[in-house]
């Protein structure tokens, strides 16, 4: 009898990501990760019961991970450097939208969600309150709205191939000064 080839939790977190970005929640299955990672379907079960458990741990084990970076952004001092901070921290999580999407459907973990999502909106709403502090940011502005633009902003695809600097140097140029020649 052939042993049973070994897997980390890191790799098994990976594979779990790839497939859920490429597959989706409804598509995953226990048979494709088993298939990536190259055990057979029950090493997996010795671990989870099921799809929804495994994608559970991943799912908090990723947001937890992300939160513990954002709450590095207290550690910058000064609005533009927060800035910079959660931009970069935006583009090395790029599919952090997508998980949070597929996160909102594991079943029964509603509570858990909502307290990392209101850990998390905390610290962007002190940045935000911070840049309007600072006279960085209109205060006019809805809170929502800004954070809402830069999410969305950092998430516009790269269908061009724009070396990825140059794409990051843009995006923080639209998003701070805007597209139009100032006359």
């Amino acid at each position: 009898m052939a042993r049973e080839r070994k897997f980390s939790t890191d790799e098994l977190f990976q594979a779990t990501k790839e497939l859920l970005l490429s597959h989706g929640y409804e598509a995953f299955t226990f048979s494709l990760l088993a298939d990536s990672l190259q055990v057979s379907r029950g090493a997996l079960y010795k671990y989870y019961d099921n799809k929804e458990e495994l994608i559970t741990n991943y799912y908090f084990y990723e947001m937890d991970q992300y939160l513990l970076k954002l709450k590095q952004i207290d550690l910058h001092q000064g609005f533009e450097a927060q800035f910079n901070y959660l931009l970069n921290l935006m583009f090395s999580y790029s599919d952090i939208q997508k998980l949070i999407k597929i996160g909102q459907r594991v079943p029964d973990h509603e509570e858990k969600f909502k307290t990392l999502h209101t850990d998390m909106y905390q610290h962007l709403q002190n940045f935000v309150e911070l840049g309007k502090k600072e006279g960085k940011l209109k205060r006019d502005l809805p809170n929502n709205l800004i954070l809402g633009y830069i999410f969305q902003s950092v998430a516009i695809p790269n269908h061009s191939g724009i070396p990825h600097p140059l794409w990051v140097s843009s995006i923080k140029e639209i998003i701070c000064h805007g597209m139009f020649i100032n006359n």
